[in-house]
């Protein structure tokens, strides 16, 4: 009998040594067991680059670390994985899910189970999720020049941000009381008459708490006790070489801040204005643009001319005829290579397509008989 339990206990030490020992990705990613998938992608974020092996050649400690962030992202990021962590640990993941005290006919499940939580994930379930707040869509102007060459530019907008005195709790002394209106339910039986002896009974948000079952005496000054208050936010939008127009940029996280919600996100549209265009405008990778000819200028050619480009470095485009080469009306020159840069690929250019539009001097028969008598 003692050897049976020696025997026991020894195997109980070595299976409860296996599972506190198992790897916990929420340490790894440094997020809690409630993190929602905002911050667990953030949390990827920064510590894939710290640790990439791009970053880190010969260095076999990061390089093991990196393999252990992406194993523990690829798990917290996909709902279902997430759920047969939480419940069973690691190895019931690996193994394609379920428990793995079925799978192991594991004689010591039930006494793990009520130790452990359940695996060496999770323990107990996590607690409810906030909502996700709603995106929120703006725009920001760029001129042609700027799509071509690419910018950074500074764009402040106007959003809900959670009250920094108060940290979104609305009390100026952190203190909130139960409403005497509703009891703290937060709701109110209403009682209407609708006729006489008839009556109509329904359930209905507490006016004096708004639904919260909780209100606040002592309000924070500077939100007046909501808890939020509007702020102008500084952003820094990047432009790439060649980026198409009404390109959507996503600020992840960006939109109106709540405590009562995980904020979505600033959608913001770049726009292409007119103003600075130079003369051009673009259809998909290629550039267009009109130049203005004179009758003699059509007629004899032997003229060059300078024109303003949108390149920051190569300003100046040169557009010439020899003399004796004429220019029809609506003639269109391609200009290989000098359209927009392909977006992600500043090696690659569109064209440029110039169309000549020749003014006739009408009513003018002088020059008329003049250019009759050259020809």
């Amino acid at each position: 009998m003692k050897f049976l339990f020696q025997f026991l206990l020894f195997n109980f030490l070595v299976i409860a040594t296996v599972v506190l020992a198992e790897v916990d990705y929420y340490k790894v990613l440094g997020v809690s067991k409630d993190a929602d998938e905002r911050e667990i992608k953030k949390a990827y974020r920064v510590l894939s680059k710290k640790y990439h092996p791009d970053k880190n050649q010969n260095d076999k400690e990061a390089h093991d670390r990196f393999i252990e962030v992406s194993e523990a992202y690829d798990v917290l990021s996909d709902d279902e994985k997430r759920s047969v962590y939480d419940r069973y640990g690691a190895d019931a993941v690996k193994n394609g899910g379920g428990d793995p005290r079925q799978q192991h006919n594991d004689p010591f499940g039930d006494i793990f189970a009520h130790m452990f939580g359940g695996g060496g994930g999770g323990g107990q379930a996590r607690q409810q999720r906030k909502p996700r707040g709603n995106d929120i869509a703006t725009s920001a102007d760029f001129t042609l020049k700027e799509f071509y060459n690419g910018v950074s530019k500074d764009f402040e907008v106007e959003m809900q941000d959670i009250c920094d005195k108060c940290q979104g709790h609305g009390s100026a002394d952190g203190k909130d009381h139960t409403c005497d209106e509703c009891n703290g339910r937060g709701i109110k039986i209403v009682k209407r008459q609708l006729a006489p002896g008839m009556f109509q009974q329904y359930q209905g948000p507490c006016n004096k708490c708004g639904g919260k079952g909780k209100i606040i005496k002592n309000k924070c000054k500077k939100c007046n006790g909501d808890g939020v208050h509007r702020s102008v936010r500084k952003h820094s939008l990047h432009v790439q070489p060649g980026t198409p127009r009404d390109y959507v940029e996503i600020l992840e996280g960006e939109a109106d801040h709540s405590p009562e919600w995980i904020a979505g996100d600033l959608r913001v549209q770049f726009r292409e204005v007119a103003d600075g265009n130079m003369g051009y405008h673009r259809v998909g990778k290629n550039l267009y643009r009109t130049e203005v000819l004179s009758l003699k200028e059509a007629l004899y050619g032997g003229w060059e001319r300078e024109i303003p480009f949108l390149d920051n470095y190569d300003n100046k485009l040169k557009i010439s005829r020899p003399e004796g080469q004429m220019v029809s009306n609506g003639e269109v020159e391609i200009i290989k290579n000098k359209g927009m840069p392909a977006y992600n690929n500043e090696d690659e250019f569109g064209d440029l397509f110039v169309e000549y539009l020749v003014i006739f001097p009408g009513g003018n028969h002088k020059m008329l008989k003049n250019i009759r008598d050259e020809l």
